[in-house]
């Protein structure tokens, strides 16, 4: 049923991202499914804040969460499944759905974190990914 899967995962949160990881590993393995792991660097927001940083700021910034996500998936994601690593920059819900329209992926599996008063039900990002993604998206509690 799923052949492709995509899972959302905070590296700056590594125990915050073991359970939906632990779902995605054994939904992989059940279905033979190439995962595909990705962890979006937030922008830096307004234009002026970008303009006050070092040239090389978005490259450093990049390079340091692919050696981060690459040492998550070494520990989290074992050799018996088929994965691939993304680094996505840019608003986290936005890149989590782009990131499965461009991979084509069957189901995106998102982690949400014990509900707020701010964010009720399940966490911004997950709800703004339920609610607009093309695929199938299963939310973790957190």
């Amino acid at each position: 049923m799923f052949k492709k899967l995509l899972l959302a995962v905070d590296i700056n949160d590594p125990e915050g991202a073991l359970a939906s990881a632990e779902a995605a590993v054994g939904l992989a393995r059940h279905e033979a499914a190439t995962l595909h792991v990705v962890n979006v660097v937030p922008d830096q927001g307004m234009a002026i804040v970008g303009a006050s940083l070092a040239p090389d700021h978005n490259e450093t910034v990049e390079a340091a969460a692919k050696r981060g996500l690459e040492n998550w998936a070494q520990s989290h994601i074992p050799d018996d499944v088929s994965a691939v690593l993304h680094v996505a920059r840019g608003t986290i819900y936005d890149q989590i759905i782009h990131s499965a329209e461009k991979l084509a992926v069957d189901c995106i599996v998102v982690g949400a974190h014990s509900p707020t008063l701010k964010d009720y039900l399940i966490g911004p990002n997950a709800a703004r990914v339920a609610r607009h993604a093309s695929q199938s998206v299963f939310v973790v509690r957190q």
